[in-house]
């Protein structure tokens, strides 16, 4: 897939991502015993990172203000960006949420377990350190077995952003985790690498018409059909949600976006200008020889290239890569929730 370091000009191939399909088939290492010390951990104020079917969160009693803020500051988020609620299954979701309208319960009764998140009223057992001081809270039911089983035998909700850095690469395996965080997360449950790779769908479903506040594992379409009705996704919103940051989801190296047209040309360019480039080929380039440091040919299949994702951004980073040239797919389906991620990645960072 990556070139290897020193071999600046020979590709390897990766059509449609077959060849590690038996990545996504690791071992899961979680065991009963796992998730009963994991669960203990909760219940003693501790940080567990733990897998669901988008990315690995880091998780905390979501009743517990000072395990929460502890998140925050492993994090380095802002205490002023809302945290998910986990729950184990729609039939908890009126013990943590008020006033949930119909349609929020239609959406939850068709997605959940899996990887959509709503907005709704606050509950009162939900403390407004975890929903960053709104009056609002964001909760969903992880579709992954270890995060299900977690969930269950700790008995309550789990406040969890993603188990990384605030605006860097989100974690799709316990390795990943391991890597960037290390001693800062109290235990790590290993559940394999995440079937999905990007983080869930936010939907506001405090109002009359419910919106799409970030695209993510349940695509737009699904959405649409469920509810009889055409959806935008809002770019802003007086709703604060995790991952709105203009730079989120970034890796060490810049990311330059082109037209798929032109990757190759603009990615050969920094290359003979200096820079140490990592460059996404889009399908339809497959065939072509590419001079750059790094190169990925994207999947042709988005939900293969949603999987994958992080972890081509952090492998172009692994490979010394100062510079990443990618392009957006297709916005439909997947490739909208890709196409976020990317020019998420691609933000301005923060001034150091």
């Amino acid at each position: 897939m990556v070139v290897a370091p020193g071999s600046p000009w020979c590709v390897r191939r990766s059509r449609n991502g077959r060849e590690r399909d038996s990545e996504r088939i690791a071992k899961v290492t979680a065991t009963t015993s796992d998730i009963d010390k994991a669960a203990g951990v909760l219940r003693a104020g501790g940080l567990v990172a733990f897998p669901t079917e988008t990315v690995y969160g880091l998780g905390a009693d979501a009743e517990d203000p000072a395990a929460v803020t502890r998140v925050f500051q492993v994090k380095g988020r802002p205490p002023t960006h809302p945290l998910i609620v986990h729950i184990a299954g729609v039939e908890h979701l009126s013990d943590w949420a008020e006033d949930v309208p119909a349609t929020a319960l239609l959406l939850a009764e068709r997605f959940w377990p899996g990887p959509l998140t709503l907005v709704l009223r606050r509950g009162r057992r939900v403390p407004l350190a975890t929903t960053g001081g709104l009056e609002t809270m964001a909760v969903r039911v992880p579709g992954h077995p270890v995060a299900l089983a977690l969930l269950s035998a700790f008995g309550g909700g789990v406040a969890a952003p993603s188990a990384n850095r605030f605006g860097s690469v989100s974690p799709t395996t316990a390795g990943h985790v391991r890597a960037e965080l290390g001693d800062a997360v109290d235990f790590l449950l290993d559940g394999g690498p995440c079937e999905v790779g990007v983080e869930s769908t936010i939907v506001d479903a405090t109002g009359d018409v419910p919106r799409v506040l970030r695209p993510g594992g349940v695509t737009r379409e699904d959405l649409q059909e469920v509810l009889g009705r055409p959806l935008a996704v809002h770019s802003t919103s007086q709703v604060r949600v995790p991952g709105r940051h203009p730079s989120h989801y970034a890796p060490r190296a810049q990311v330059v976006l082109v037209e798929p047209g032109t990757v190759i040309a603009e990615a050969e360019r920094a290359q003979d200008l200096g820079r140490q480039v990592g460059v996404l080929v889009p399908p339809s380039f497959a065939d072509a020889a590419v001079k750059a440091h790094a190169v990925v040919t994207v999947p042709g299949s988005p939900a293969d290239y949603a999987r994958r994702l992080y972890g081509f951004l952090r492998e172009f980073d692994q490979q010394g890569c100062d510079l990443i040239v990618a392009s957006l797919p297709v916005e439909e389906g997947l490739g909208l929730a890709i196409a976020n991620r990317l020019r998420r990645a691609a933000g301005p960072r923060p001034a150091e």
